[in-house]
């Protein structure tokens, strides 16, 4: 089933969207917190986007842009600010479409359709991975925190992606070591301690401290 996250701070809107949706086998998923859409965005990953321009905190074009640094998710907006200088603006920050309020509810539901199959008839979405505001962005192998991308080498990559899948609970270094191998980095013991300390160090320069945490004996998690 594919999930379509609504941003829209009018609860009836977001309400009739959703259930529109659910009608067709879609998941209508609606914010809670608008000052926190990106949040909500990476835990529910969904697969399109609508965004509404005059929203609470943030408007639609900031979430807009700071969608776009982590995800290709397809972005339609839904507003009533529907003069020429907004959609242009919408299409500048990445939108894919926009869609003028008061709108058919039919129309609506063709453009989504539309847009689904264009987008994952041919391609994959990129998953994000989010913690403590930082987010692991499995399409690029990239970890960005407070503007900055923080590069990973191929093993800290992977080591991160396990530990924020399983974000948590404790991993040991028995089941990290095995998920490095399925890629073919023939890591030991000895090998994934230093690579652990490097990721580690890496991330406590950057500002993020305590962020993989060490259970002694057993392994490691992100809490």
């Amino acid at each position: 089933m594919y999930r379509i996250f609504i941003v829209e701070d009018d609860r009836g809107i977001a309400e009739a969207i959703g259930r529109q949706l659910k009608m067709w086998n879609l998941e209508g998923i609606c914010v809670q917190d608008f000052s926190n859409v990106l949040t909500e965005f990476t835990q529910n990953q969904p697969h399109l986007v609508l965004m509404d321009i005059a929203l609470p905190f943030y408007n639609g074009y900031y979430w807009c842009g700071e969608i776009r640094k982590l995800s290709t998710v397809p972005i339609l907006f839904i507003s009533s600010a529907s003069d020429n200088m907004n959609m242009v603006m919408a299409m500048n920050m990445g939108a894919d479409d926009f869609i003028a309020k008061p709108f058919d509810q039919n129309v609506l539901l063709a453009k989504i359709q539309a847009m689904l199959r264009r987008t994952y008839d041919f391609s994959a979405s990129v998953p994000v991975l989010e913690h403590r505001g930082a987010f692991l962005n499995t399409g690029d192998n990239s970890l960005t925190w407070k503007e900055q991308k923080i590069g990973l080498t191929k093993n800290e990559y992977r080591i991160l992606l396990v530990l924020m899948e399983n974000k948590g609970k404790v991993v040991s270094r028995e089941k990290i070591m095995e998920k490095l191998w399925e890629t073919d980095s023939f890591v030991d013991e000895n090998t994934l301690t230093v690579n652990v300390n490097r990721l580690r160090k890496k991330l406590e320069g950057a500002g993020l401290e305590d962020f993989i945490t060490t259970k002694f004996g057993v392994g490691y998690g992100i809490f």
